[in-house]
């Protein structure tokens, strides 16, 4: 028994040994394996997601916006003329004959004051120019005594002069009297307040009774008569448009009240000057308002045509990145990479804006660029690489989602 053990135990050995070998061989083959195909995995991995980095954009060529711009702006109206109704003379009003809205013609009575001091004044006056033109009468009847007296060599060459003199002053006299009679005969005309022009009385601040006092600007006024045929609108243009706006061009008014109704304006004049605090031009347009739809002082809007410039290039506004450099636009460059470009804005409209400098008529430009997008960075063209952007902002062919614009 111990003989058989002995000559079978080294077989054994060798085939336990063969066994574990092959063993240890398919475990080294499975373990190549799984690494390869992980390395394999990861390489493909890194491929997809440079691809996917890659950001998928679309490009569009800027137009030419060759028809008129429209520029709204707030003004206010105002009536062509306006004139408040001082008195010239102190008393008390005795009847005022016009009221608010009343539509009055030059010259017409609106009220009447009672003056006594004036009037007492005016009658010395006259009394005092009696006085002075008796004064008169009699140097000149002095004189003329003594100037035939002095012929017949009956008084002296000095007392003849004396005589002429006196009627001289005399006659001054009358004059100054006369002038101080006229003087107060044209305070007292203004006892009767009368409307200057055709217009309506927009304004009556006083009574039956009311103390009057004579000047202007010290208190309220007794009436405000405007004419109101023809208003004035004032509108304050910004800086950027000032030099568009000329003379003799023609705008467009809406009011709140009356929608849907537009009315024509012409532009008169301009101030020539930029006001520093709000940076605007002051215009003045003239409209026409013998139907009276329009009210003296209340809200306009102000729609001008303005003229684009032919150099100018228009954008949607989603294609503007906004960074510490400055304004710029990214476009397609050579072998699809992105090239960003410092432009300036002629005019903003809003969804859209008109490029004065920066952009070249066949630039390819993207549309809504990623955050992230610089210069020289790879970029895929969705579509049609050039297309062509329209008035609204949008490209003809349609924005992409939003997730293939950020890649």
């Amino acid at each position: 028994m111990s003989t058989e053990i002995e000559i079978n135990s080294p077989k054994r050995l060798r085939h336990l040994k063969l066994i574990g070998l092959i063993a240890l061989l398919a475990a080294a083959g499975i373990v190549a394996s799984g690494i390869t195909s992980r390395v394999h995995a990861k390489q493909e991995l890194t491929t997809w997601s440079a691809q996917q980095a890659i950001p998928t954009v679309v490009a569009y060529t800027p137009t030419h916006d060759l028809d008129a711009q429209s520029l709204v702006l707030p003004g206010h109206l105002s009536a062509f003329v306006n004139a408040p109704i001082y008195a010239r003379v102190s008393g008390y009003l005795h009847a005022w004959y016009a009221d608010i809205g009343t539509h009055v013609k030059a010259g017409q009575l609106l009220g009447v004051i009672d003056t006594p001091d004036l009037d007492q004044q005016l009658q010395q006056a006259r009394a005092d120019l009696q006085n002075a033109q008796a004064n008169e009468k009699l140097a000149a009847s002095t004189a003329q005594r003594w100037t035939k007296m002095l012929q017949q060599d009956s008084v002296s060459q000095q007392d003849a002069d004396e005589k002429t003199s006196d009627l001289v002053a005399k006659q001054a006299t009358v004059d100054a009297a006369e002038a101080n009679v006229r003087r107060l005969e044209a305070l007292a005309s203004f006892k009767r307040i009368t409307a200057p022009f055709d217009g309506i009385v927009t304004a009556r601040t006083t009574d039956i009774g009311a103390l009057i006092n004579a000047g202007g600007g010290n208190g309220p006024e007794l009436f405000s008569v405007s004419d109101a045929r023809q208003l004035r609108v004032y509108v304050s243009v910004p800086q950027d448009e000032a030099a568009a706006i000329q003379p003799g061009m023609n705008a467009t008014l809406t009011v709140p009240e009356r929608p849907g109704m537009k009315f024509n304006a012409r532009l008169v004049d301009t101030d020539d000057a930029i006001t520093p605090s709000s940076g605007t031009l002051l215009v003045q347009l003239s409209v026409d308002n013998h139907d009276g739809l329009l009210i003296p002082g209340e809200y306009t809007e102000v729609h001008f045509s303005l003229p684009t410039s032919a150099h100018s290039l228009s954008i949607p506004a989603s294609s503007l990145i906004f960074r510490q450099a400055g304004l710029q636009v990214a476009v397609v460059g050579s072998d699809n990479r992105a090239v960003l470009k410092p432009v300036s804005i002629a005019t903003d409209l809003g969804t859209h804006v008109d490029i004065a400098s920066g952009l070249n008529a066949t630039d390819r430009v993207i549309d809504n660029p990623p955050d992230s997008l610089s210069s020289g960075d790879e970029i895929r063209l969705q579509g049609n690489p050039t297309r062509t952007a329209d008035r609204s902002g949008t490209s003809v062919a349609g924005r992409r989602p939003a997730e293939s614009a950020h890649g």
